[in-house]
């Protein structure tokens, strides 16, 4: 019965740890983020999912974020961005900075 209520509440935390964990998906293509805009929610850990459909790496870079990462071509990567509160977050493409841009929304 011990090793039975031990298993549960670690399967609960689990189940727990996952729901405060989300992924958004991006896609960068033509040197341009697709969505543009993401929306998260405040205080909840968070993580980006960039798929680069380009045939070049861009740079991932992001002041109010504190984040930057390569983004090599035809590769997916995945950064953490959370928990953050609520308010605007740039980001842009370092390579591509006129057209590869977006923002973290967080409600």
């Amino acid at each position: 019965m011990h090793n039975f209520l031990l298993a549960l509440v670690l399967s609960l935390l689990a189940v727990a740890a996952n729901a405060e964990r989300e992924e958004f998906r991006l896609v960068l293509k033509n040197h341009t983020f697709s969505p543009a805009e993401i929306q998260v929610p405040a205080n909840s850990l968070a993580f980006l999912v960039i798929e680069n459909k380009d045939a070049s790496a861009e740079e991932f870079q992001s002041k109010d974020l504190h984040r930057e990462k390569i983004l090599a071509a035809g590769k997916t990567e995945k950064i953490k961005i959370g928990p953050l509160k609520a308010g605007s977050y740039q980001f842009m493409g370092a390579f591509n900075p006129d057209t590869a841009q977006g923002v973290v929304t967080v409600k």
